[in-house]
């Protein structure tokens, strides 16, 4: 059986793995493939430095990013309800529904911040009156919004 050798990707490869990571490869593959397209590096002392930095950075940002995610739903949660207009026919029905773009257009008017609304789901509205729709804002904090539909 081959020597494997060790590299460092500075790159993601789906199927070795992410950016930073220590993976074991055929020299062959390392040599004619990895290296010359600059997808990975030689494993030294230093390099691993270089990646624990990295990690470092890395996860002070999710965590910036996950403090930011948790004071956006406390605002959210402080303005309470979101109003959207809709046009009404008899018997208060809706000509057509209210949508999740419907939903990150009024939030964004109101708090000036943009959600993605694949991120928001939004229960099957027909008719007016108060729903609750739950938005994900990061993978690990999502937040309940009330929304009024009126006229």
């Amino acid at each position: 059986m081959a020597k494997r050798v060790q590299v460092v990707l500075t790159e993601s490869i789906s199927s070795l793995g992410r950016d930073g990571d220590v993976v074991d490869v055929a020299p062959g593959y390392a040599r004619n493939y990895l290296f010359p397209l600059g997808k990975a590096v030689n494993v030294t002392p230093s390099v691993l430095k270089q990646i624990e930095k990295k990690r470092e950075k890395e996860k002070i940002a999710a965590e910036k990013v996950k403090q930011e995610a948790i004071e956006f739903k406390t605002a959210l949660k402080t303005i309470g309800r979101f109003s959207i207009k809709k046009q009404v026919g008899e018997d208060g029905v809706l000509f057509g529904t209210v949508t999740n773009g419907d939903v990150a257009e009024v939030i964004k008017s109101s708090t000036k911040k943009e959600i993605d609304r694949r991120d928001i789901t939004v229960p099957d509205i027909h008719s007016l009156g108060s729903y609750s729709v739950s938005i994900k804002l990061h993978p690990e904090v999502s937040a309940e919004v009330n929304i009024e539909v009126i006229s």
